[in-house]
């Protein structure tokens, strides 16, 4: 069982923080998750890896300020640029020894850019793997929510409207009443060709626990992020990039740029899979997770040779 500690903040904001494993492991796995939800996306990944690898490796997760169990922050804070000093604190508190690989989904792994960009030699010091899922280093260049240009610049303006509004609301959550009328959005806008309806429970549960401040206040920072010059110095360090073909926040030129910035990057695309790739393809994110911490904890791959030496060791393009 995970054992369930705070991460207090210069700002006082407390961080829910989720650690299984012992804290002399040899690597830590940090999981950050996406935007308007928590550290529970990640319950696919976290078996997985006790299994795999067993005290080799302690897994963390936390919810980032403002969302699940995470306390509510000042307007001001609502910001990528915060987020990666966040994560910072984290590897301090959590994680002060060893090796660390990061783990983002969504804009779980646009905080794992912004922490390299403004703390470059703490980044460098101490993070050996990364791995992506269903995010961006380019804000919202390439979000069309799967529609028309013209009707997704609608959507656009009408969602930044929502977001200033929402982020004014401080630390309320959204009306479950609401939220459930709201599922088939929910599922449509993050989900692709199949969905479990345990999944589409649990995310809906997960924003339901964000507050508004936070569904409201990231936006605008998101949607402004461009970290491809970051990535390109990041070129030494095993990465993994995967993406949904049916992706409406996503898609996949977003995964493809990262790929192309960060050398090292082994690029998966899932056929009919949309946002919430931890759960609609844990395979395929399970097998790259593992693939990367193979190559940092220097495990044979499997047919003998060492993983990063053979090719066929880690996950590559699926289409």
């Amino acid at each position: 069982m995970p054992e369930h500690v705070e991460v207090q903040l210069p700002d006082d904001v407390r961080l829910h923080v989720a650690v299984t494993g012992p804290g002399d492991a040899e690597v830590t796995a940090i999981l950050l998750h996406g935007w308007t939800l928590d550290g529970r996306s990640w319950h696919r990944q976290l078996a997985e890896i006790r299994e795999r690898f067993g005290d080799r490796v302690r897994v963390v997760t936390y919810d980032a300020r403002g969302h699940g169990r995470s306390s509510c922050m000042a307007l001001r804070t609502a910001t990528l640029a915060q987020l990666g000093d966040d994560l910072a604190a984290v590897v301090d508190e959590v994680a002060p020894a060893g090796k660390v690989v990061l783990v983002g989904h969504s804009m779980g792994g646009m905080t794992v850019m912004e922490y390299a960009h403004r703390h470059p030699e703490h980044f460098a010091a101490r993070t050996a793997g990364l791995v992506f899922v269903a995010t961006t280093a380019e804000g919202h260049t390439h979000t069309v929510y799967g529609l028309s240009p013209r009707i997704a610049r609608l959507i656009r303006l009408a969602e930044t409207t929502g977001a200033g509004v929402l982020a004014r609301c401080g630390s309320w959550r959204p009306p479950r009443a609401l939220l459930r009328a709201l599922r088939p959005s929910i599922r449509w806008m993050l989900f692709g060709d199949r969905c479990d309806p345990a999944d589409i429970r649990l995310v809906t549960s997960a924003v339901a626990h964000a507050s508004l401040r936070s569904i409201g206040g990231f936006r605008a920072s998101i949607g402004a992020q461009h970290r491809l010059d970051t990535l390109a110095a990041l070129g030494h360090l095993p990465a993994a990039a995967l993406v949904g073909d049916r992706d409406r926040l996503t898609p996949p030129p977003c995964a493809e740029s990262i790929a192309a910035a960060l050398s090292t990057t082994e690029l998966t695309v899932c056929p009919g899979a949309g946002h919430m790739l931890m759960m609609e393809r844990p395979d395929e994110v399970n097998a790259a997770l593992v693939a990367v911490l193979r190559q940092v904890l220097e495990l044979p791959a499997p047919g003998g040779s060492r993983a990063g030496d053979d090719p066929t060791a880690a996950v590559g393009t699926v289409r």
